[in-house]
């Protein structure tokens, strides 16, 4: 006779600790999007520095997403998540209270350990709490909780810093950490999973070592020079130390990283595709702030509530894609996301200093819509792709690509922008202090117009960022374009699973939610 398994009556009291944990996640990427030009004019952080802001959380993030998962399976998940929140805590706390830039970059960094327990920990515990008739209604409100974070985040972070100082954007985390805490202590089981493979520590720190060197030579040869020693030996650098990762993972008997599954062509190309569009929203989330605070003149909160457009366009189609997808195919629903990303692209390269927000309202919302309609059929094939035996690797790997993409993109595009600008800006008569103040970002050099009074300096630094953003869009809609084409040429038109079907999440956000 088969035993009856009763549902945990407390199960979905305990999915609210895992909400308030991936809604602390959604929102604290672009939350700091919206505080980094205060932070820049606050603490005189240069572009370099803003990036590294941004970039140490998610380059620690990407690099221990899979360890952090093997831990919680081997110790306990509840254990380690209740240790990552609390870890997260901790570096906004630290980040609130720092005296300079690069305590807020370790701060970051911390967070950065905090949220990779977090993430695939928070989505490790469904099986145990839901049966597979009430997972994907779980799973749906977890991936909603973290698609509400992205547009609840530049507005919430614009109110504090209109009415707190800069470091609010990081307490803000407290409550919010005190609740997934608490929840997960009191309504959480443990679970655990002995026979998942050990934590790598040679290939963990092979990881965190080769993406960190890849973002400094980056984020530093806009300045030094791409033949700059130090710029090519961190290049190097990088090369070794991720070659000897490949290698590695390889030669294990159970890697920790499943180099072999990008040998599936499907899940090959939808990683790359999804990779790509990360790639390219994060750069975007980046410029786009200063732009509309400095060059347009918005407050914080205003920014957060003009960035809503895209996310709105981005949710939508998030929401719309899977019956298109079931009409037409994923491979022509992912090639046209593409292209209409690249149209927003194109079209956003034409900004002027004078367009006005009208112009840039329309082509955010197209941006938001392409973004969309290219990742979530995407994520869906490049899991469908998989055997079902390889799902929870698989998950795992895409996760850490598209981390890999989102630190690339911040100081890829970044850094193209910080060069196009300093080379426009006009420091004509200008102090040499006072001219290399202005050229490190267009809130420094709006800064140096006030306390010297130089004519046409916030002008020429208006002109010269919009102009690097124009060239960033241009860019980006190159490579959307290039990847259009390749979509097109290589991703089977009907998704197909060749070993049976599975529901394990790759991430949780927008694009997750259309999957519901």
């Amino acid at each position: 006779m088969a035993t009856v398994i009763t549902p945990d009556p407390r199960r979905w009291w305990a999915l609210t600790a895992l909400v308030a944990s991936m809604l602390t996640l959604g929102f604290d990427m672009t939350i700091l999007n919206v505080a980094l030009p205060t932070m820049a004019e606050e603490l005189g952080a240069s572009t370099g520095e803003q990036q590294w802001t941004a970039d140490a959380y998610v380059v620690v993030f990407a690099a221990l997403m899979l360890p952090a998962g093997l831990l919680g399976d081997r110790f306990g998940r509840r254990l380690m998540l209740v240790t990552g929140l609390g870890i997260f805590l901790a570096g906004s706390v630290m980040g609130a209270l720092a005296p300079d830039v690069t305590w807020v970059v370790a701060a970051r960094a911390v967070m950065g350990v905090g949220g990779a327990l977090v993430m695939p920990l928070a989505l490790a515990v469904l099986p145990a709490l839901f049966g597979p008739d009430e997972r994907s209604k779980a799973i749906g409100v977890m991936s909603a909780a973290s698609a509400l974070g992205m547009p609840l985040g530049p507005v919430l972070g614009g109110w504090l810093l209109d009415h707190f100082w800069w470091g609010s954007v990081f307490l803000i985390n407290v409550p919010m950490v005190g609740i997934g805490v608490a929840a997960c202590l009191f309504l959480l089981p443990e679970t655990r999973d002995p026979s998942s493979p050990k934590v790598d520590i040679i290939a963990t720190a092979l990881t965190a070592a080769g993406l960190g060197a890849l973002v400094c030579a980056i984020i530093e040869a806009p300045t030094r020079g791409w033949a700059d020693p130090l710029v090519a030996g961190f290049l190097t650098g990088a090369a070794v130390l991720l070659a000897g990762l490949v290698l590695r993972e390889r030669r294990a008997a159970r890697p920790m990283l499943d180099m072999e599954l990008l040998g599936h062509r499907g899940f090959l190309v939808n990683a790359l595709t999804a990779t790509l569009v990360t790639f390219v929203l994060a750069g975007l989330l980046f410029l786009l702030p200063p732009y509309l605070q400095a060059v347009l003149g918005h407050d914080a909160l205003g920014t957060g509530l003009r960035l809503l457009p895209m996310m709105g366009g981005l949710m939508v189609a998030a929401r719309g894609a899977q019956p298109v997808v079931a009409r037409f195919g994923p491979r022509a629903v992912i090639t046209c996301g593409l292209v209409v990303l690249a149209f927003a692209a194109l079209l956003g390269s034409r900004t002027a200093p004078d367009s006005g927000y009208g112009f840039t309202a329309l082509w955010l919302t197209v941006t938001g819509l392409g973004f969309g309609f290219a990742v979530v059929p995407a994520i869906d094939g490049a899991l469908a792709a998989l055997p079902a035996d390889r799902a929870g690797s698989g998950s795992g790997l895409l996760m850490t690509l598209r981390q890999v993409g989102s630190a690339i993109g911040i100081a890829l595009l970044g850094s193209l922008l910080a060069g196009v600008y300093r080379d426009r800006l006009d420091v004509t008569g200008l102090p040499a202090r006072a001219a290399d103040t202005a050229g490190e970002s267009v809130v420094a050099a709006h800064l140096v117009a006030e306390r010297t009074g130089a004519a046409g300096l916030a002008t020429s630094a208006d002109s010269a960022y919009v102009h690097g953003m124009g060239v960033v869009l241009l860019v980006c809609g190159v490579a959307a374009l290039v990847a259009a084409l390749l979509a097109g040429a290589f991703l089977p038109g009907t998704r197909t699973a060749p070993d049976g079907e599975h529901d394990t999440p790759a991430m949780a956000g927008p694009e997750a939610d259309a999957r519901q």
